[in-house]
């Protein structure tokens, strides 16, 4: 599947699609490959995934894929809030069970647990995980702040010496959560998390960048054409090896070229 248009931003590959469906299964399409790909030259592949409704699309058509074997897949997740209770739909981990952890058979899932008892044990735990399963693979968003996993820019730290921290949350990034439909207002929404840092986010040999829609346009233009700092977080996939930026045309309005 061919995109619309294309570019090459520094290291970052940029590809447009005229709508949401077309981006989700265009991405869904190249991740696959790589995944399939990586499977014949080592025996397991990790994966770090975002919960966001702009991963919708590529879900659903990752999981149509062919011949992926998922049991040789480990999944990770990129972030959790902290506070909400363990059944509660807003939590990541159950996003990702209703859209992608149910629906597949994977090796291993870890879960980065936001209920657990002490936020900084579960840190540390989930920075060891990651040491020992290093990321091949991370399938992430931009926040309408710029973030990507919860690094907003007020926490993000492009030589953060953590891999997994806890954050607090900005105020346009718990917003947006109320603009996906996630809560029903702000003071709903937790104001902290835990989350992978950008070095651990960056880590990741390959990055699978899913953001689609108007909402994300100022963010998606300062992430291909404003400078690079932690003013936006994204903005910082421009000096990866191997990222690509999946847009549809309404997250692409306001670029220039």
């Amino acid at each position: 599947m061919k995109p619309d248009q294309a570019c090459k931003v520094e290291k970052l590959e940029v590809e447009i699609y005229r709508d949401r469906p077309a981006m989700g299964r265009a991405a869904a399409k190249a991740a696959g490959a790589k995944i399939r790909e990586l499977l014949d030259q080592q025996e397991f592949v990790n994966v770090a995934f975002a919960a966001a409704p702009s991963q919708n699309e590529f879900l659903e058509a990752l999981i149509a894929e062919p011949n992926i074997d998922w049991q040789k897949v480990r999944a990770f997740h990129l972030d959790e809030y902290l506070g909400l209770a363990s059944d509660a739909p807003q939590r990541f981990a159950v996003f990702l069970d209703d859209h992608i952890f149910s629906k597949v058979d994977f090796k291993e899932i870890h879960y980065l647990k936001g209920d657990a008892p002490s936020p900084e044990e579960e840190a540390k735990r989930y920075a060891e995980l990651l040491k020992k399963y290093p990321l091949d693979i991370a399938f992430i968003g931009i926040g309408e702040n710029g973030h990507i996993a919860f690094n907003d820019p007020p926490v993000a730290d492009f030589e953060d010496p953590s891999l997994v921290k806890i954050v607090t949350l900005d105020e346009k990034c718990r917003q947006q959560q109320v603009n996906d439909g996630c809560f029903p207002s702000i003071d709903k929404v937790p104001k902290k998390a835990l989350t992978l840092t950008i070095p651990a986010v960056m880590s990741a040999r390959w990055i699978y960048c899913m953001v689609p829609g108007k909402t994300k346009q100022d963010a998606v233009k300062e992430t291909i054409e404003g400078e690079i700092g932690t003013h936006c977080p994204a903005t910082v996939l421009r000096r990866h090896d191997a990222a690509i930026l999946y847009l549809d045309q309404d997250a692409a309005t306001l670029l220039t070229s």
